[in-house]
Formats: structure tokens, C-alpha cells, sequence
């Protein structure tokens, strides 16, 4: 694991962060075990790097109760709450339930995320697809925008989405080509990468950062997974989100500065941040 500095809770609490760019992470899961040792510090030293604010992503039933518990406890965290497509073979009309109760809930600004996995398919598709459809209609029940999962789902995706319009998504970790991303932009929807952008391999996806819109971007580290280079084997944080927005500046040859900006607006914008 690597090891930072140990934040000074009292001093983090206080201090406003005035000189250095405000990110926003809008999809991380810091209700997984891999923070259980350390969570508070992981939080706080993200803070303190500038990371104005954390979206905090439900992907079962008990993520979903445990993401909100970490938005409440602190002011700059909100939650999503949502099933991923990995756990619709467990779904079921309690489930549904639940998930549409936590709906309500102040800090709750999203539903997901949610989709179809058609790479892995650790449950069965059609239970994929009911429970997409039952996350898609809770959505637009609770006028709230939608926080996608798709891998090697494009045409169903989009399929379930156009079917729904209007609503408002985002595509995370964003894994399709060129004409899945038009589909989807023109569409409306945003999209985010993450740190596997920064891979020596991921050539195909810089080409698709490029070609992106700065006013749909928006920014995720996906922590704990998918730390960026020079990070590889170690658990991500959120505070990483600044080496994801340092490539993206480099790809789009712009300051970070005006990434910062661009996304945070975005993200703000999306979730409806206060």
C-alpha cells in the first residue's frame, strides 16, 4: 500500500484549500473493505489535496445503505445508491425496494451505478436487463440522473437508454469506441474515464479523450480499482483524481487549471451539488 503522510484531522476540518485547483471524483467506492484500516485518513488527505468533493457510488443493497452513511458523516461526500449488474442475479422486489427508499434521502443525488456486463456476466443477462430497466424507470420516478456500467453491451445500452429518453446519464469508466461515444453525446449524456487512461497501452482511449467534448468530461479514479501509472498494484485513492486531470490536459494541450474548472462545473451540474 502506499504510504502518504498522516493528515492532521484537526487542521483538514478547518482549512480552506484556496490555491490550488478543486476536483471533483465522481465515482469511487470508499465503503469497500480496502479502506476499512484507513478510510478517514483516505478521505481527509483527499480533501486536503484538493478534491472539493467525492461521489461516493452505491453498487449493491449494502453499499448503497453504506455509501449513504459516509455522505452523511461528511458534508463534501455524496452517494449514489444502485444495484450493479454483477448482483442482478440477487435482485429481487425487496431489493427494489430498499434502493427506492434510499432514493429519498438528501445527499442521494444519483441512481447507480447500473447496466449491463456482458464481459464478465457474473449474472445471468436477462436478470441484467430487468434489473437495468427497473433502475432506469427509478431514475426518472426520483428525477434523479443515472450513473452507468456498460462493457461489451454497447447496442443494448443504448437501446435501454433511447427507449427511456428522456433522462439524464452519465457513462462511466468509458470503455466503447468512437461511434458508441458519439451515440452517446449526442444523446446528452456525460462521460467519465479514469486513471487507466494514463496506461502505456491506452492509446485507443487518449484518442477518445480527445475527441471529447470538455463540457461533457468528467473525471473518476473508480477507487479502489484502476490506479494510475506508476500506482499499478496499489490501491487507488481519490486524490488521484489530479494525476487523471494532469493526462487530460496533456491530451487536450490545456492547463490544468481550465480541467479543474471544466469538470468540476460538469459534475456540479450532473449531481445538482449544493
Amino acid at each position: 500500500m502506499t504510504q502518504y503522510p498522516r493528515p492532521n484531522t484537526h487542521d483538514l476540518r478547518t482549512t480552506t484549500y484556496d490555491l490550488q485547483p478543486k476536483f471533483i471524483d465522481t465515482h469511487c467506492h470508499l465503503d469497500f473493505p480496502e479502506y476499512d484500516q484507513d478510510r478517514e485518513e483516505v478521505i481527509l488527505r483527499s480533501k486536503a489535496q484538493g478534491i472539493d468533493h467525492i461521489i461516493n457510488i452505491g453498487s449493491s443493497l449494502e453499499g448503497s445503505k453504506n455509501s449513504l452513511e459516509l455522505a452523511k458523516k461528511y458534508d463534501f461526500i455524496y452517494a449514489t445508491v444502485g444495484v450493479h449488474p454483477h448482483e442482478a442475479d440477487n435482485f429481487n422486489k425487496e431489493a427494489e425496494q430498499v434502493i427506492c427508499d434510499l432514493a429519498r434521502e438528501d445527499k442521494v443525488v444519483a441512481i447507480g451505478e447500473t447496466g449491463l456486463d456482458f464481459f464478465k456476466n457474473f449474472s445471468r443477462q436477462e436478470n441484467q436487463r430487468a434489473l437495468f430497466s427497473s433502475m432506469i424507470k427509478l431514475a426518472k420516478d426520483a428525477e434523479l440522473p443515472l450513473v452507468i456500467h456498460n462493457r461489451q453491451a454497447e447496442s443494448e445500452t443504448l437501446k435501454f437508454l433511447k427507449d427511456a429518453m428522456p433522462i439524464r446519464a452519465a457513462v462511466h469508466c468509458f470503455s466503447g469506441d468512437e461511434n458508441f461515444l458519439k451515440e452517446c453525446l449526442d444523446l446528452g449524456f456525460f462521460i467519465s474515464f479514469t486513471c487507466n487512461i494514463t496506461y502505456k497501452k491506452a492509446q485507443n482511449l487518449r484518442n477518445l479523450v480527445k475527441l471529447l467534448p470538455l463540457e461533457r468530461l468528467m473525471l473518476e479514479t473508480d477507487a479502489p480499482y484502476l490506479s494510475p501509472e506508476g500506482f499499478r498494484g496499489k490501491r487507488n485513492e481519490p486524490l488521484h483524481v489530479k494525476l487523471l486531470a494532469e493526462e487530460v490536459a496533456r491530451i487536450k494541450e490545456t492547463s490544468i487549471e481550465k480541467i479543474a474548472s471544466a469538470t468540476t462545473s460538469n459534475a456540479k451540474q450532473f449531481f445538482n451539488l449544493r
